[in-house]
């Protein structure tokens, strides 16, 4: 597993919370901390990329990127 830190712009209230929490909802990603702005997770790199997880992100209406 490896450890993944995102910031992310467009975030304003819990419901662009639970937004991220789902789009972060994937095979191989653990321990998501998802906060207005930010998101703190643990990946298994054989499963997903962090470019997928950001395009995920971007999916639901929010620009992501790699802190």
């Amino acid at each position: 597993m490896q450890h993944l830190k995102l910031t992310i712009e467009g975030m304003s209230c819990d419901h662009c919370v639970h937004a991220v929490e789902k789009a972060l909802s994937a095979p191989g990603v653990e321990n998501r901390a998802v906060r207005v702005g930010s998101a703190e997770l643990d990946y298994d790199p054989g499963k997903v990329t962090p470019e997928a997880l950001v395009a995920a992100i971007g999916e639901e209406g929010f620009a992501a990127k790699v802190a």
